[in-house]
């Protein structure tokens, strides 16, 4: 029988771990390129011969997405698998009517071939969109868990923008992992606050073998997801945040509605400061999707060490990359906390961006008056850092959740803004844990 020619579309994430769990030793299937985009620097690749499988003695090529349609066309290709998220809907029918067009099906795969069972139990925390409030939910999960005497591994949603056979199974225990594995700020930002309350991280690239190394560790599994992706691996309980602030994003986002359809306790993020037609229209949502979701109510309050230090200061802001780029935010909460605590003046980055970093804000004009924490890479890094330097400011107030200062050189004076998770009112998310994990 004549194989079917496959294309998958990615970002180094989904895409590899659905041919990883799918494709990568099924005869059915030639797998004959993976197309990029969203992350710099990862088209023009290939997926090593040490990963793809007996079936690619030669690795499988990465092409940047441009070069989907001339790949369709001269690779004879029968079927195109869409895998990657925090995109609208329209996008992804653009995409589908695209390969349609071209002659080839589009294919959008769920968890039945690509959740990966385990021997623990699995909490999954999702989001229908980055900047949800997904990090600190996932940070709040692990915190009840140990308090319920649980030996707690996250295993986050992948990053690998390296090495990929390096980067297959990654542990990451102490800061010096983080150095050793040179850790991107994207990667920086997800497992230092989990390092920091004791909590063993897994990521990489092969999610199987991942899933392996981390059940020898856990009593629980916690799923820490990125973007909006749906979990890699079959969740005992799957937790889905929405955010009040984006209120229409959780029904017009791929595959955020998946999430948000498929999810048992769903938290309303940022209850404290969205506007209550928006909290309405979010249940208005889940009550047209996911009647019998239990949904928890919750707030993200900033914390600042020294919130006098930003008061009547000409300050630059720095914020969690993916919230401004993939989440389509204007600001995070480092501005917030610039105006809430009385900074005289928010500098504008952009007139001295430089490099990468002007490129960023081209690719992505909805950001804002701040600086997103762009950091893939060593040369990224350093645009960034020549950045924040360039801009005449008093103060830099940092609103990632890592200390910049140990991996840039900046010459100005930073207050840091941490956020966590709050719940308000019952149930709990300590209540919903108790009861379905034991």
């Amino acid at each position: 029988m004549e194989k079917i020619r496959v294309i998958i579309m990615g970002a180094a994430g989904r895409d590899f771990h659905n041919f990883n769990t799918y494709f990568r030793d099924n005869p059915r299937y030639e797998v004959v390129a993976f197309t990029a985009t969203q992350i710099p620097h990862i088209d023009g690749r290939r997926y090593p011969p040490a990963l793809a499988g007996s079936l690619y003695p030669e690795g499988i090529s990465i092409y940047p997405e441009e070069a989907l349609p001339a790949l369709i066309r001269e690779q004879n290709v029968d079927q195109v698998v869409f895998a990657y998220s925090d995109v609208r809907h329209e996008y992804v029918m653009h995409k589908a009517s695209l390969v349609n067009a071209l002659g080839a099906d589009f294919c959008l795969m769920g968890g039945k071939y690509t959740m990966v069972e385990s021997k623990k139990p699995v909490v999954a925390v999702c989001a229908v969109r980055t900047g949800s409030g997904k990090s600190q939910t996932t940070r709040y999960v692990c915190d009840v868990l140990q308090k319920m005497g649980k030996k707690v591994v996250a295993v986050r949603h992948p990053m690998p923008y390296g090495d990929l056979v390096k980067q297959a199974v990654q542990r990451f225990a102490t800061y010096e992992d983080l150095d050793l594995h040179e850790c991107t700020i994207e990667e920086r930002e997800e497992y230092e606050p989990h390092i920091d309350r004791g909590v063993i991280v897994y990521a990489g690239v092969d999610y199987a073998a991942i899933l392996h190394e981390a059940e020898k560790e856990a009593d629980v599994v916690v799923w820490d997801g990125g973007n909006n992706d749906i979990p890699f691996f079959k969740p005992d309980l799957w937790i889905t945040v929405v955010d009040p602030h984006r209120p229409g994003h959780e029904i017009t986002y791929y595959p955020g509605e998946t999430n948000l359809r498929g999810a048992e306790v769903i938290v309303i993020n940022k209850m404290d400061t969205a506007d209550y037609t928006a909290i309405r229209s979010i249940y208005q949502s889940i009550n047209s999707m996911n009647v019998n979701a239990i949904i928890v109510e919750a707030a993200s309050p900033l914390f600042v060490d020294h919130p006098e230090q930003i008061r009547g200061k000409r300050v630059l802001v720095v914020e969690d990359g993916p919230t401004l780029t993939h989440g389509e935010m204007a600001y995070g909460a480092g501005y917030v906390a610039a105006q809430r605590f009385g900074a005289a003046e928010i500098i504008d980055p952009r007139p001295y961006a430089v490099a990468s970093i002007i490129e960023t804000y081209k690719k992505y004009p909805t950001t804002g008056c701040v600086l997103p924490a762009m950091g893939y890479g060593h040369e990224q890094m350093r645009d960034l850092e020549v950045t924040i330097n360039n801009t005449p400011c008093d103060l830099v107030v940092v609103g990632t959740p890592i200390d910049l200062t140990r991996i840039l050189k900046v010459k100005h004076p930073m207050e840091r803004v941490r956020y966590e998770l709050q719940v308000i009112g019952r149930p709990t998310l300590e209540e919903v844990l108790q009861s379905h994990i034991v």
